[in-house]
Formats: structure tokens, C-alpha cells, sequence
């Protein structure tokens, strides 16, 4: 009989036990005999696996209530068998709401429950491979939860009886998250509006459409933006950002009929995109007309803590047909058409115009490689000689100008990149440039011949007004052994005028150390300029309409006569010691001058630049005539 407590099987599996080993030959002890040892070891076993088990069902239950994730055990017919505090916590339902109700409950929607359902009814078969499934879950205080379900399956009330368990968890934070960067990706933080990068998106499909059709393409810039950020503060700046971003927005998106994606590509500007089918009406005559009804309602002042701020907008727009089209060559297009809008005075819309374009092209490629041509060593000086009219016709300057031998586009002269350079920043550097190679050339000809002219520099003004000039001129005086009463610094009206950097004071300071100051003008009213800031101008270069008319034959010629009578008149008054001009065409140009008492001058009368071996021959012949000439 079996002892109170032990397992009826257990007193069985000893017993067949006893039965098998009396059995096995040279075994001599009775089944009787061998029963309790068995027994007993039996129990010991059963003891030990009870233990384990006891202890691996404290370890789940512990794992199941201390897990931060949302555990739910379903039974084998669907329904919920139990969930644990951290679900009850995550979704605001009692346990008491849950157990007993089908799994499917704990979807939001209908769809969700299907999809729910289907993801058990794949876990539970033979292969149970864990499922995973982004659904929306009932909650019982915010009413959905967007949640992350994992379905798996474990074994429980006997052998190979599966039950479904769902691990669930709150993935409403990253989603949004998930969301912010996606909007992050394709949107304007500020503004809302697409990014650079969804409507680069946006205008390659357009281009790569099979329909074909037009796309037109308006770069939108504001003016003056910096005065508003800097006058108002960068919160003022961003505010007019909204606004503008808005009106855009708003004005092509809501109301032009086509379809449309208004952009912020960078700081302050936008970009629109137009696209229509072939017999959508959208032609440049359109375009032009939603372009300028933009541009009025910008103009409409936005208020920022009370100040009216007026908006005006500079436009680039390029309309064209989509078939062989790339989406660079439209960026590239109304990029520059836009440049130009601001060059011509902003507050106003250009249209592509391919011969502009190609011409534009051509000068910011020229301005985007002075750097590399500085490098290179591609940049030399070339002298435009200035002579005495008094009929000697002797070299009395030489003009220093910078020659850039480009390798793709030929000989440019400084006209051709002077305005880049200003533009790239590049400016102070060429006119250093130009100051080492011209002084070094007019120090050697200073110790070959001794009476060589004089060299005039004309500084740039961004060189003129810059606080390392003197410090440079000084160290290129030393460095080349140019006498400084042989140097002459040129500069004009414009420059004198701007009332930031320091040209006055680097002008008086090259005046101290015997470097003769000539300014270049255009009438009598610039020399007021000099009697103003009591300037130590001692020469003055005429050039212009003034000069150009002298060499007419006709009424204005009386005029331009008169004037620059009365330039001269107030050039002695001043005490300037010679008055210089630009641009002689012919002889009798040239007599007519020396008539008012111009006493030198340069232009094609007296030829083209030379380079620095031209001037040097000139110079040679000249003193080779001299010695000729003594006796």
C-alpha cells in the first residue's frame, strides 16, 4: 500500500522496477527487497523536479509581473487568460475589463483586429515562429495607443496544447519620432514647407513623367534680408520667413490652377515649381503673371511686434518643355537668371533668356576660378602708357593693369573680372598682386635708365579702403627699392565717398611717405571732393562723357569746353600740380586737350597695354634717342 502523500504512479514505477532487475541474471535479491530503494529514489527525483519546476514557475511569474512590457496569456480558444501590471498600466484597463474577452478586443479598429487575429492564428501553427505586427490598441483613458505586438506561443494544460502570448509596447512616441524625422527629411523646420530635398524630389518626377508637358521654375529672393535680421533681430528675420513662406504657399498652392510645390531651399530663399500637361495652359505669359501678383502680395508689410516690415523679392524664372531636361540644368538656369535680377537692381523678376544665360555662365565660371588662376600663376601686368602732349610725346606714366591669361577663355583684362573679384572677395588679393609685379617691373627700370616714368596703380576699392594697404605698400618699397616719389596711387570719386574703411586715412598716410595721390574724376563737381576732406591730391585724371565730347565737332563739344574750363580753374585753386586724361582718340583730340591745359594723356591715340618687355624696349629706345640727341 502506498504512504500517505506519495504518488500512486511512483509506488507503480517501483515496483515494475524490482520486477525487471530480479529478472536480470546474477541478481539474488527479491523484488520485495529492491521496491523501497526504488521507491525511494523515485521520491528523491520527484522532489528535485518539483523544486525546479517551483522554482522556474516563481521565475516566470516574477519575470511576468516585473516586466515593463505589456504581457498578455491568452487560452487556447482565443480568449484572454491573464495580462500583467505592466499592461494594465500601459492601456488604463482593469484586469477584470480584459480577462475573458477575445483577444481580438484589444484592437482599436476593425482592420486592427483582423490583422490581430490573422497574426495569432499564424503563430499557433506547427512551425510557431513569434510574429510582430504594428496595431492600434483600445485605451482606456486617451482611447488608442499606437502599440508594437509580438505574438508568440507557449505550452501549458498538457502536452502540445499551445497557447498564444502577446508582448505589447508603446510605440506612439516612436512614431512620432519616427514622423518628426521623416518631416525633418522632406520639411522646412521653420516654415513647413518642403525641404531642398523633397522638391529636388519633386522636380526630377515631374521631369521624368512619360505625359512629357512644361515645368516652370521661379527662384524667389528677399532683398535686403540681413538689414531685417540685423535691424530687428534673428526672431524678426524668422517671422518674415512664416510670412512669406505662407503668402507663396498659399498664392500657387491655393489658387494658380496647376500643380504646384512651393519650397524654402536656404536662408532666404524659395523656390516654386509649376508643372502641367502638354494642353495645360502653362506658358510663360501665366507664369510671369502669377509671379508678379506674388510679388505684390509680399510687398503688403508684415507687422513684427508692431513695425511694418515691407518684403520685396528679386525672381529667377525658367519655363520649358520637360523632354531633355535635367533637373541641374533648371537649377543651374534659374539660379543665374536670378543673379542677374539682382545685379539689375532687384525688386523684379527675369526670365531665362539662354544667350544671357550663357553669357552669365561664362563670367561666374571666369569669377569662380581667380582663385585657382592666383595659384597658378596665370595673372601678370600689363602697362598702358600716359604722354606728355606738349609734342615730345614722352612717356611720363605707365598705368598698371592686371592681364589674366586664362587657359580656357584667352587674354582678360581687368574689366572682365575685376567686378567677380569684388564679388568672390578675391579683390585684395589681385590688388596685392598687382603691387608686387608693378612695382617690381618700375624698380628695374628705375636702375636701368634712371628718368623712367612714373607708375600709377589704381586701386580697387575694396583694396583702397583696406587696413593692411599701407603696411603692404611699405614692405614692397622695401622689397623692390622703388623710389616712393616715382609711385603714384590712383583712386576715384565712388570710393572717397563710401563712408566706411579707411581710404582717407591710407591715402594721407601714403602721402606722408612721398607717394604722389592722383584721383581719377569724371567733372569739375568731384574735385569738391578734395577741398572736402583736404585730401593730398597733387594729380588728377579726367575720363569720361566730359573727355569724349572734346573730341566731337558739334554742339556739345561748346559745352564739355566750358566745363572743363572751368575744371581747370578750380584745379589750380586746389593746388593740383599736373591734370591728366583717359581716353585720347586722335591728334586733333589730343590738341584740343593740350589747348585746356592737359598736359598728358593716355588712350588708343598713343596705343593698346604692353606688356612689362614692350615698356622696357620703349624706355630702352627712348634713352638710346637721348644720348643721340646731346652733343
Amino acid at each position: 500500500m502506498p504512504e500517505p502523500g506519495d504518488t500512486p504512479g511512483l509506488e507503480n514505477i517501483a515496483r515494475r522496477w524490482a520486477a525487471r532487475l530480479t529478472e536480470i541474471d546474477g541478481v539474488s535479491v527479491s523484488a520485495e527487497t529492491l521496491r523501497p530503494s526504488l521507491l525511494a529514489l523515485a521520491r528523491e527525483a520527484q522532489a528535485e523536479a518539483w523544486t525546479a519546476h517551483d522554482a522556474a514557475v516563481r521565475r516566470f511569474s516574477d519575470l511576468y509581473a516585473a516586466s515593463p512590457v505589456g504581457v498578455v496569456l491568452g487560452d487556447a480558444d482565443g480568449t484572454i487568460r491573464d495580462v500583467n501590471p505592466a499592461f494594465v498600466e500601459l492601456v488604463h484597463h482593469t484586469r477584470s475589463d480584459l480577462v475573458g474577452h477575445p483577444l481580438t478586443r484589444l484592437a482599436a479598429t476593425a482592420a486592427d483586429a483582423k490583422t490581430l487575429a490573422s497574426v495569432v492564428e499564424e503563430a499557433l501553427l506547427p512551425a510557431r515562429r513569434p510574429r510582430q505586427e504594428r496595431i492600434t490598441v483600445t485605451h482606456g483613458r486617451d482611447g488608442t495607443l499606437r502599440a508594437r505586438v509580438t505574438v508568440a506561443t507557449i505550452t501549458a494544460d498538457g502536452p502540445g496544447l499551445l497557447h498564444p502570448v502577446l508582448m505589447i509596447e508603446d510605440v506612439h512616441e516612436l512614431d512620432l519620432l519616427s514622423e518628426q524625422l521623416r518631416r525633418q527629411n522632406v520639411q522646412d523646420p521653420l516654415t513647413g514647407l518642403p525641404n531642398s530635398y523633397h522638391f529636388e524630389n519633386k522636380l526630377d518626377t515631374a521631369l521624368a513623367t512619360s505625359q512629357g508637358g512644361r515645368v516652370a521654375l521661379a527662384y524667389f529672393d528677399i532683398d535686403g534680408f540681413k538689414v531685417i535680421n540685423d535691424g530687428l533681430g534673428p526672431g524678426a528675420g524668422d517671422e518674415v520667413l512664416r510670412q512669406v513662406a505662407r503668402k507663396l504657399g498659399s498664392h500657387f498652392t491655393g489658387q494658380c490652377g496647376h500643380e504646384a510645390v512651393v519650397a524654402r531651399l536656404s536662408g532666404d530663399g524659395f523656390a516654386v515649381l509649376l508643372h502641367g500637361r502638354p494642353d495645360s495652359g502653362l506658358d510663360t505669359a501665366t507664369v510671369v503673371d502669377l509671379v508678379e501678383e506674388s510679388m505684390r502680395e509680399l510687398t503688403e508689410p508684415v507687422y513684427v511686434d508692431g513695425k511694418g516690415v515691407g518684403v520685396n523679392v528679386s525672381v529667377g524664372i525658367v519655363v520649358t518643355e520637360t523632354a531633355g531636361r535635367t533637373s541641374e540644368e533648371l537649377h543651374r538656369a534659374a539660379e543665374i537668371t536670378l543673379h542677374r535680377a539682382k545685379e539689375n537692381g532687384k525688386a523684379q523678376w527675369m526670365l531665362f533668356e539662354q544667350d544671357l544665360h550663357d553669357r552669365d555662365r561664362r563670367r561666374f565660371g571666369i569669377g569662380a576660378a581667380i582663385g585657382g588662376g592666383l595659384e597658378n600663376g596665370q595673372f601678370a601686368v600689363d602697362y598702358e602708357p600716359t604722354v606728355t602732349l606738349d609734342g615730345q610725346e614722352r612717356i611720363a606714366v605707365v598705368n598698371a593693369q592686371l592681364r589674366w591669361d586664362h587657359p580656357d577663355h584667352g587674354v582678360l583684362r581687368s574689366h572682365d573680372f575685376s567686378d567677380l573679384a569684388d564679388t568672390t572677395g578675391m579683390t585684395p588679393a589681385l590688388g596685392e598682386l598687382l603691387l608686387a609685379l608693378s612695382m617690381t617691373d618700375a624698380a628695374a627700370w628705375h636702375r636701368e635708365f634712371g628718368d623712367a616714368p612714373d607708375l600709377c596703380v589704381r586701386l580697387p576699392a575694396r583694396l583702397a579702403n583696406d587696413p593692411n594697404l599701407v603696411r603692404f605698400v611699405r614692405t614692397e618699397l622695401d622689397r623692390t627699392g622703388l623710389p616712393p616719389n616715382t609711385l603714384r596711387i590712383c583712386t576715384d570719386s565712388l570710393t572717397l565717398a563710401e563712408p566706411r574703411g579707411e581710404v582717407l586715412e591710407n591715402l594721407s598716410i601714403l602721402a606722408e611717405l612721398g607717394i604722389k595721390i592722383t584721383l581719377a574724376v569724371s567733372g569739375a563737381a568731384d574735385l569738391e571732393l578734395i577741398h572736402r576732406h583736404r585730401l593730398p591730391v597733387g594729380f588728377v585724371i579726367v575720363s569720361g562723357t566730359l573727355v569724349d565730347a572734346l573730341a566731337e565737332d558739334d554742339e556739345s563739344t561748346q559745352g564739355a569746353h566750358r566745363h572743363f574750363e572751368m575744371l581747370m580753374t578750380r584745379a589750380r585753386e586746389l593746388n593740383i600740380a599736373r591734370v591728366g586724361v583717359d581716353g585720347v582718340r586722335s591728334s586733333e583730340h589730343a590738341r584740343r586737350l593740350a589747348a585746356l591745359g592737359v598736359v598728358a594723356g593716355r588712350g588708343k591715340l598713343f596705343g593698346e597695354e604692353a606688356g612689362a618687355a614692350s615698356i622696357r624696349s620703349m624706355l630702352a629706345k627712348s634713352a638710346g634717342t637721348m644720348r643721340a640727341l646731346r652733343p
